[in-house]
């Protein structure tokens, strides 16, 4: 089963380890500093921060919900606020009928960007 295995893997590991000349500790690494910065800098600016704005505009949405607001949960149920409280919000979905759910279930307020998207399907 070895044998296999070195045959099959002698093909690609040897020119490999012919073509990466040994360099030292402290000069390998600080040639290859610059591009690890780099990637991590990509890794922030396209995964990270985007993310932590859309968590900071969520968090100001949840705690700007009031009595009146009609929201949209994260499994599409849209509705009229009829209380809110500390986690918890009551979402009225028709007249008497009351839903409780945490605040973090309400995902966005359909309105202004709602307003836009029919804007644009209409033009």
């Amino acid at each position: 089963m070895s044998s296999l295995l070195s045959t099959l893997a002698a093909p690609v590991l040897v020119p490999l380890a012919q073509a990466a000349p040994a360099q030292g500790g402290a000069a390998g690494l600080l040639s290859s500093l610059p591009m690890v910065l780099i990637m991590v800098g990509i890794f922030y600016f396209l995964l990270i921060r985007p993310q932590q704005q859309e968590q900071k505009k969520h968090q100001e949405l949840l705690a700007g919900l009031k009595k009146g607001d009609r929201v949209v949960t994260a499994s599409g149920l849209h509705g009229e606020v009829a209380e809110v409280r500390d986690d918890t919000v009551l979402i009225e979905v028709s007249s008497k009928v009351k839903l409780m759910f945490d605040k973090s279930a309400v995902k966005r307020k359909p309105g202004a960007e709602g307003a836009a998207s029919s804007d644009k399907k209409g033009a």
